[in-house]
């Protein structure tokens, strides 16, 4: 089974606020707006990171699920990783091993062309994990969460480049590593200190949750084309924490030239 990471949702309080900063800092663009979130309560807006994508939701009415997620972490954070299978038969795979470890499906849709399958973060322990499939299985064009097509002319690569990894954070990194290992039916890797499981195109790297947080999505990998630029925007705009890491909408980005 191929898996891809093909976008990264934050929640956040505020939407203008949050893609102003992730904008100037990173040096990308918004290129869909999903009106189908809102039977979620919700409002999103989403830009390219290459040819994957970061999302931003936001909670536009009282006791939504995201509003309960925010209160629980404390603030803006990550919110869900969504994948990519390389076929419905694997999708449903990974559907199936969730089911028989006890983890719950949030929510599902199978629109014949496009299935959908985002697993409980209670479950997975630190945020949701979602499983598409589409009958294109093009893991660098068509995306139904962005539109489908139409969003190439938005990818800048010019400051931001792409995804490397993703941090999940949670009291027990073991546990936490076990719980997604058995859905996506990946081993995990010991790379000193961390444990980490190989997507087809980044790591996920699970931690020990040391900020005070809890358990959650609380850091990405960037591979980026122009350092000087992020870090220049970051300090501007009060997201600077170092020359390898800014902080936005709750989250540590980590830079890699």
């Amino acid at each position: 089974m191929t898996i891809q990471l093909r976008q990264i949702c934050l929640i956040a309080r505020e939407l203008d606020s949050t893609l102003a900063n992730l904008t100037s800092i990173f040096g990308i663009k918004p290129c869909f707006v999903d009106p189908g979130v809102g039977v979620f309560g919700l409002e999103n807006t989403l830009l390219p990171i290459g040819r994957n994508f970061l999302e931003v939701v936001v909670p536009t009415e009282d006791g939504t699920a995201g509003g309960r997620y925010l209160d629980r972490r404390g603030g803006d954070g990550g919110y869900m990783v969504i994948c990519q299978a390389d076929s419905k038969e694997n999708q449903q795979a990974a559907r199936q091993r969730a089911i028989d470890n006890g983890i719950r499906i949030a929510n599902e849709s199978d629109r014949k062309t496009w299935n959908i399958c985002q697993l409980h973060p209670r479950d997975m322990i630190a945020s949701f994990l979602e499983i598409d499939w589409d009958v294109h299985n093009d893991f660098n064009g068509n995306w139904e969460p962005a539109g489908g097509l139409g969003w190439e002319d938005k990818v800048k690569q010019d400051v931001t480049r792409d995804y490397l990894g993703v941090e999940l954070q949670a009291p027990d990194p073991v546990a936490l590593a076990e719980t997604w290992s058995k859905v996506t039916d990946l081993p995990v890797e010991r790379d000193g200190s961390e444990l980490r499981i190989k997507l087809n195109n980044v790591s996920l790297r699970f931690i020990e949750a040391t900020d005070g947080r809890g358990p959650g999505l609380g850091g990405l990998d960037l591979a980026v084309s122009d350092r000087d630029h992020i870090l220049a925007a970051a300090t501007e705009r009060g997201c600077y924490v170092s020359d390898e890491q800014v902080d936005v909408c709750g989250v540590r980005f980590y830079l890699h030239d």
